[in-house]
């Protein structure tokens, strides 16, 4: 059965078909630059090629990747059978993948002002493939699902109880499609059943976030009411003193949208460092410059701390995991954010350590009680995996 999934950003279209369930790769590819002068549309499959065009919105990006896998791959829009959708923001109606009707897509619509700079453009992709693949099974995947399981005590803001039940303001997670991949992947590793780990997962990309996984299922997250909350990231502040916020407001006379601009564009790595958000950047200074180097410590530091800090809420740790381009690359950020830790019973192997980049592998010491995994996430795999599902109980 061959499962198209697409992920749709503010300005790009990421694609990968699949066949299931034999889980095959058989191409994948994106289109950037959505509405630029020159777009860049990506194609790996039979053929590997790449196009620099005009393309203006993400109808006409779609059509490209249907025109391409027509032309490569399948001969028939038929024999698509399921589209599935990364979605950012479900809210506390969803808690799994489900098949799109009028209702989700009016649930996703009411939705938008929680996630106004994502699932307008996820909503766009879904309605995008109704239209290219109308026989096709259409599925929503949502970032925030895997949250869903997160107790009142973790998801919870000290603010008056009617701001919860008059307007939603709580703590969702984000990045739970890669959490969920790789902590149900970590207990496969282990042998244990996918609701028997306890596991801190951490994603760490231009985004990045951790989650404190009890018996398989979210305990605690990062990320909050938005994806800003939690980690120094690529661009974002990640925690930070409301008081702060206050005092640019009151002070520096900023503006509420020249303050979403610093907290979520200029600040985190790049804001440090005055370089770059790019680790691949990053690393070559450090130890070298002086900004450089302070900006990697403070992102190793934070994680360090939200680590300890989901070990003492989880209690029994079974293993950690790192993914995502930082924590599948960079070895560096893992030996810095658990040296010392010895005491947690977590030690890492540091000739391991510095042996894996982008692959699947163990990188604690025999000796570790808590055991150390870095795991190439895949999230798109994720949402064949669950669209392939949905199909086959319909």
């Amino acid at each position: 059965m061959k499962i198209l999934v697409i992920n749709c950003g503010s300005s790009s279209v990421k694609f990968k078909l699949f066949e299931m369930p034999e889980e095959k790769l058989i191409s994948y590819g994106n289109v950037e630059k959505i509405g630029e002068e020159i777009s860049i549309f990506k194609y790996y499959g039979k053929v590997n090629f790449e196009k620099k065009l005009k393309i203006n919105n993400h109808q006409e990006g779609l059509e490209l990747i249907a025109n391409a896998l027509l032309e490569n791959e399948i001969k028939s829009i038929k024999e698509i059978k399921g589209v599935g959708h990364r979605v950012v923001h479900g809210g506390e109606g969803f808690n799994s993948s489900v098949r799109i009707n009028d209702e989700v897509i009016k649930k996703i619509e009411d939705h938008l002002f929680l996630a106004p700079l994502h699932n307008p453009h996820n909503l766009a992709g879904i309605k995008g493939c109704m239209k290219l693949f109308p026989e096709s099974i259409q599925v929503a995947s949502f970032d925030t699902a895997f949250h869903t399981t997160i107790p009142k005590i973790s998801f919870l803001y000290a603010l008056p109880y009617d701001f919860y039940q008059k307007y939603k303001i709580r703590r969702y997670g984000f990045h739970g499609i890669s959490h969920r991949y790789v902590a149900r992947r970590a207990a496969e590793i282990m042998g244990k059943e996918k609701y028997e780990i306890n596991a801190i997962t951490c994603h760490l990309g231009n985004g990045c976030s951790v989650t404190a996984v009890k018996n398989g299922k979210s305990y605690d997250t990062s990320m909050g009411f938005t994806p800003l909350e939690g980690l120094i990231m690529g661009t974002r502040s990640g925690d930070i003193d409301p008081g702060a916020i206050l005092y640019l407001l009151e002070n520096l006379n900023l503006k509420p949208n020249e303050i979403n601009e610093l907290l979520n564009k200029k600040s985190g790595l790049i804001g440090i460092s005055g370089i770059s958000n790019d680790f691949r950047n990053l690393l070559p200074l450090y130890n070298k410059d002086e900004k450089v180097t302070l900006a990697i410590d403070m992102f190793c530091y934070r994680l360090k701390k939200y680590i300890g800090s989901y070990i003492a809420a989880l209690g029994l740790v079974h293993a950690i995991v790192f993914t995502g381009g930082i924590g599948e690359n960079v070895s560096l950020v893992r030996e810095k954010s658990l040296e010392n830790m010895d005491v947690f019973g977590i030690e890492i192997d540091k000739a391991k350590n510095e042996k894996i980049v982008g692959k699947e592998g163990k990188i604690s010491k025999e000796t570790s009680k808590i055991k150390i995994f870095v795991i190439p996430t895949n999230e798109e795999l994720r949402i064949a995996f669950d669209t392939y599902q949905i199909i086959s109980n319909s």
